[in-house]
């Protein structure tokens, strides 16, 4: 299936997402597509899939005209979209997920769960994922779902699949199997647009790679010619330099102490101590445990035993509440159903944790909290057009910085970020670590927890294992 996308255009009533963007997928090919945060690729493959609406363009499916009139339509025409964010029924198990809608059934009309769960381990045993079908999806790592979310795709007999940020949350060992599936499917003619902010992953797996940038296609390259230098001046409009800022640290005092931890069935026997000024990295397959630990600190999970220590006063944690008032801040991996509040405003999810702050007689100063929202989304670079649009719109890198805000207006002197630059281009990711370093001058403490080995020995002062 050959895919032309001829001068798409599309505005959200006065912001221009796409301006004219040019993209031809050929049968067969990896096409990789990157991007700034918010640039306009989602939207793209939204207006492709029948989300959406084009404002202007044409799109040419093996040379025919075509608007699909939504997704499943799309789906039905041999295009998958396997989405950054997962919208999965998280108390339904993972057979009844994948085959939502599309049950096989008996003769008899009833549904044939057998043969549902047959093929739903066919599936994700091609990509190596071997786990209790029947169990609840919520009780699966992030990582585990999103190769759900990959089997789900594959089931469809698709042509074309588009993978939007599809190894954000998969280990190393995971993100070869999913290569060697598309690879493979490659062989058979199924096509891929491949959008990810990992730029190492396109030379293992892309053909071609389009850059764009401001709602723009700005070049597109074969892949042999692609040079890191100048996909990153394409995507940001400037030279980026080296992707991971100087750090000079001065380390201080003892900030933060965990004594003997232990969860039981989670993690046995935790101990570190963070400075002030310091970036401590935590490092380690997906369900390792590093997430867990840090869900305990900060009191959504229960310890078992153990002591918690804040400049050398122990501490008592039973729930993200009482963190707070510690200056705890936690920045979690799921950022879509932990770390926003996706049907409200920046604004509000912004000043959430530091309300109280903002409280005089009883009521919220909106001219204050309105100045101290104002100064963090122009500080982190949120690109957003008012403090007012509902979290939910923005693009996922947006709605990382978006929660980084929160915690860093909340006044955080403890700041954990899981997985901080997951799924955020390499601008941002240059933004978050300038901002990192930032914090660490002013004294904060900072535990790193990260799959990207590289990230924790650039960004951190000393790593865990």
């Amino acid at each position: 299936m050959k895919i032309e996308l001829q001068k798409i255009s599309k505005a959200f009533g006065t912001n221009k997402v796409l301006v004219g963007v040019d993209l031809t997928i050929l049968p067969g090919e990896v096409h990789a597509l990157m991007g700034e945060n918010g640039a306009g690729k989602s939207t793209l493959m939204n207006i492709l899939t029948g989300l959406y609406s084009a404002d202007g363009g044409k799109i040419l499916v093996d040379g025919k005209e075509t608007v699909f009139s939504g997704p499943l339509e799309a789906e039905q025409n041999g295009i998958s979209f396997i989405h950054q964010e997962m919208n999965n029924f998280l108390e339904m198990s993972v057979v009844d997920n994948m085959f939502l809608n599309k049950e096989i059934k008996s003769k008899f009309g009833m549904m044939d769960e057998k043969a549902m769960k047959n093929q739903a381990e066919t599936y994700l045993k091609k990509l190596g994922a071997n786990f209790d079908v029947t169990q609840e999806i919520g009780n699966l790592s992030v990582g585990r779902q999103q190769m759900v979310e990959i089997a789900k795709s594959l089931m469809t007999n698709a042509k074309v699949i588009i993978m939007d940020e599809p190894t954000a949350a998969l280990t190393e060992t995971e993100i070869k199997k999913l290569f060697a599936v598309v690879k493979q499917l490659q062989k058979t003619g199924v096509s891929f647009i491949y959008i990810s902010h990992r730029m190492e992953e396109f030379f293992e797996i892309a053909d071609r790679v389009t850059v764009m940038r401001d709602g723009i296609s700005v070049n597109t390259y074969e892949i042999a010619d692609a040079k890191v230098e100048n996909i990153v001046k394409d995507m940001v409009g400037r030279e980026i330099g080296d992707f991971y800022p100087t750090r000079e640290p001065t380390i201080g005092d003892v900030i933060f102490k965990a004594d003997h931890l232990n969860e039981k069935g989670v993690f046995t026997d935790i101990n570190f101590e963070l400075h002030k000024g310091e970036i401590l990295g935590f490092s380690g397959l997906m369900g390792a445990g590093r997430t867990e630990i840090m869900r305990a600190i900060f009191g959504i999970d229960k310890l078992t035993s153990g002591k918690l220590f804040l400049d050398g006063k122990e501490i008592h944690i039973h729930n993200p509440s009482e963190a707070i008032d510690h200056h705890i801040g936690f920045l979690t991996e799921n950022r879509k159903d932990e770390g926003l509040v996706l049907d409200a405003s920046l604004s509000d999810n912004i000043i959430l944790p530091s309300v109280k702050g903002f409280v005089k007689h009883g009521f919220v100063d909106k001219k204050s909290s309105s100045d101290f929202v104002t100064m963090l989304i122009d500080r982190l670079s949120v690109k957003t057009q008012s403090a007012e649009v509902e979290a939910g719109t923005l693009s996922g890198g947006n709605q990382q910085k978006v929660v980084l805000a929160k915690w860093i207006g909340s006044g955080s002197q403890v700041l954990i970020l899981d997985e901080p630059t997951r799924g955020v281009d390499v601008g941002a990711k240059r933004e978050i670590y300038d901002l990192m370093n930032e914090l660490t001058n002013r004294g904060v403490g900072i535990i790193l927890v990260s799959s990207d080995l590289p990230e924790i020995g650039r960004a951190s002062c000393r790593e865990r294992v």
